[in-house]
């Protein structure tokens, strides 16, 4: 029987921009709902959101997974990050200390409307 590579949503917002952070995580088909994650900007609360991406699949004990996210620059950096081992700022830093312990397999860029991450978080603020 072969393992499955597990694939984690993320993504993250806030309201205002900047404003109070909130983050999104869904993984094996259950969301995982992050509120008051500090103050900042949609650049901040992505990386929040990858950061408790890793977080999440680290206390289930996983260890092949593929972090699925929608923001494109935060999805190129982090892999940057991966292969440099150098980070340029905090959430950065963090990031790079949790991949240390569990390295995803990959680090991909999805449409908004394709991530399961994003559409639990909209689905909390219906228009």
């Amino acid at each position: 029987m072969t393992r499955r590579r597990v694939k984690v949503f993320f993504d993250g917002g806030c309201r205002p921009n900047p404003g109070r952070i909130e983050a999104a995580v869904v993984l094996r088909g259950r969301a995982h709902l992050f509120e008051d994650l500090g103050h900042g900007t949609n650049g901040d609360a992505e990386w929040l959101a990858l950061i408790q991406a890793l977080e999440l699949t680290r206390a289930m004990g996983l260890t092949d997974v593929e972090l699925i996210g929608d923001a494109l620059a935060i999805v190129n950096r982090a892999n940057l990050v991966l292969q440099s081992a150098q980070p340029a700022g905090i959430h950065e830093a963090a990031f790079l200390a949790l991949a240390r312990t569990i390295k995803p397999a990959r680090i991909r860029w999805i449409k908004r409307e394709q991530n399961l991450a994003g559409i639990a978080l909209a689905k909390r603020h219906p228009r």
